[in-house]
């Protein structure tokens, strides 16, 4: 290394390193200062649409491949990954890191869903109203409303019954 390349590499560290911090606190959102309760996305912002009754915790949401939407009500454990993006097995080299479809791989998350922690849920996908997905899971394919999904990739588990979710007498 060359005394010219010692010295910009020791002039630039220190601002070059506080440009990295900016760009990666671009990055973060969410009201807490606190970062296990605050989401992280990667690509537009303007793809993701959070209604402002969901909890999303640390959530990482790559809207890269095509729009997030998140309903009323719903709800994630921490860690969980929304991912609309989806790299080209067949492609080698710069060209598998770079190619990629820009629309068309949409996530809606309904209604009163509960995504439990470190679950991972790649679209294009559809989670039905007040569905839950079991910690860990694999989310690959639609889920119905009202079920239980667990496993890698994610199964019906379980069917809750309009007993189970009927609004108790003192909330109606």
């Amino acid at each position: 290394m060359s005394i010219v390349d010692d010295l910009l590499i020791r002039t630039l560290r220190g601002p070059v390193q506080r440009l990295l911090a900016e760009e990666r606190n671009r990055f973060t959102y969410g009201d807490s200062e606190d970062p296990f309760y605050r989401y992280r996305v990667h690509g537009t912002l303007e793809r993701l649409h959070i209604d402002p009754t969901a909890i999303v915790n640390n959530a990482m949401f790559n809207v890269s491949g095509g729009e997030i939407t998140i309903g009323e009500y719903a709800f994630f454990g921490h860690e969980v990954a929304v991912l609309t993006g989806i790299h080209d097995i067949t492609k080698f080299g710069r060209e598998r890191q770079t190619t990629f479809p820009r629309s068309g791989r949409d996530v809606v998350i309904e209604e009163g869903v509960w995504v439990a922690s470190h679950a991972m849920v790649l679209g294009p996908v559809r989670i039905g109203k007040h569905a839950v997905v079991a910690a860990g899971s694999l989310v690959l394919n639609d889920v119905p409303p009202y079920a239980v999904v667990a496993g890698r990739p994610a199964k019906v588990i379980k069917e809750i019954s309009a007993a189970d979710h009927a609004a108790p007498a003192d909330q109606r």
